[in-house]
């Protein structure tokens, strides 16, 4: 396919939003940087992501199936997620049925001197094996990337330690990859006696090697996964997430739910959501400048805890009262106590849109984020 091919502009374009991304995660004037573990766990998912798409444009050398949401998130459909998960299963058997690459080359060689004609079905063979060796290596962004405790502590006022787990989902209905972190105090029994002093601090002689895969609870740890498979659609809203697993977990308490939807994603010539965007982008003379990513910060915590009531008939186990933004229209139809909208483009695609004058109409609402020679300027 020639360079300037529409494939070869969407998967220029899209990593280089990735890695603008990147960079503005490690900014230290990025609003997630002073929450350091938080902003770190959402770059693991972005250097996923970059890791699935370099196997699909690796795919696309000797197979032809892949599509994106042109007309909504601007990401690729859900089945190539699916799909990729699979081979990332299949990988090793399948590359133990694939001659290895030396192997392949002198068969290639051999073709060429024989038949005088190219050996396109070799040439297949070594890019699919070329793809599966990728697809074994990277961490890729799976339909649900297992929850991960990276942080464990204790609250000194209620003497119960107290978790920051993170887990991804790729949502299929959305097409939009989605993070999730979440801060949870167990009040576990064993664990409370295992993890926190008399003093009510972390109790240092046990030896906890994080991150940790999974809930740290290892009684909990199973249960949750499920949880996060059942609870991390985009349809549902980050209140109804947090109040599920309160419900679902009597001893684990979630005290603050965040939820970072990446996307969606413009580029130029290949998506369609957004006319307005898409006739600028279009005029931006670097193709590999013409696009814009934008993501959502949700945000869901508790203002307080209703606690337990036991009694000699019936008993409750204690229960969090989630804030929700009312006041704000826009947060009370996301069911968030508050949210952030952001917006990152290239220079060159924002002075095309400033020459237009579309960005108040474009950037209304967004916190923008220009990238520029590597560096991101913001609060433009």
């Amino acid at each position: 396919m020639p360079d300037d091919s529409p494939v070869d502009r969407y998967f220029a374009s899209i990593h280089a939003a990735l890695e603008g991304l990147d960079v503005f995660l490690r900014d230290d004037r990025s609003p997630l940087y002073k929450h350091g573990l938080v902003a770190q766990a959402v770059t693991e998912y972005v250097e996923r992501l970059e890791a699935s798409f370099t196997c699909w444009r690796h795919h696309l050398d000797y197979a032809k199936s892949f599509r994106i949401s042109r007309a909504e998130s601007g990401f690729p459909v859900f089945q190539n997620v699916l799909e990729l998960e699979n081979d990332r299963m299949t990988a090793k058997a399948r590359l133990a049925e694939i001659p290895a690459p030396d192997a392949l080359r002198e068969e290639m060689a051999d073709f060429i001197l024989r038949h005088k004609a190219f050996p396109r079905d070799l040439q297949q063979s070594m890019a699919e094996r070329l793809y599966l060796e990728h697809v074994q290596e990277g961490h890729v962004f799976s339909p649900l990337v297992l929850p991960e405790t990276i942080k464990v502590s204790v609250n000194p006022k209620t003497m119960r330690p107290f978790y920051l787990v993170h887990w991804g989902a790729f949502d299929g209905v959305s097409n939009l990859p989605l993070v999730y972190t979440a801060m949870i105090e167990d009040s576990s029994p064993d664990i409370v006696k295992m993890l926190v002093t008399e003093d009510g601090k972390l109790d240092t002689s046990v030896e906890i090697p994080l991150p940790v895969g999974g809930l740290l609870n290892p009684k909990l740890a199973r249960e949750f996964d499920a949880f996060a498979e059942r609870n991390s659609a985009y349809s549902l809203s980050p209140s109804t997430i947090a109040t599920n697993m309160d419900r679902d977990f009597d001893d684990l308490h979630p005290k603050q739910l965040r939820r970072i939807v990446l996307g969606p994603f413009y580029s130029a010539g290949i998506t369609e959501h957004n006319k307005r965007v898409n006739d600028v982008l279009e005029k931006v003379a670097n193709p590999a400048n013409a696009w814009l990513l934008t993501w959502t910060i949700q945000d869901i915590y508790s203002k307080s805890e209703k606690p337990a009531r036991k009694g000699i008939w019936s008993s409750e186990p204690a229960r969090e009262e989630f804030h929700i933004e009312t006041d704000d229209l826009d947060a009370a139809r996301m069911g968030v106590s508050a949210y952030e909208k952001h917006a990152l483009i290239p220079h060159e695609a924002y002075q095309a849109l400033y020459a237009a004058g579309e960005t108040e109409a474009v950037f209304a609402g967004y916190q923008t984020h220009i990238i520029s020679g590597g560096e991101v300027i913001s609060d433009v």
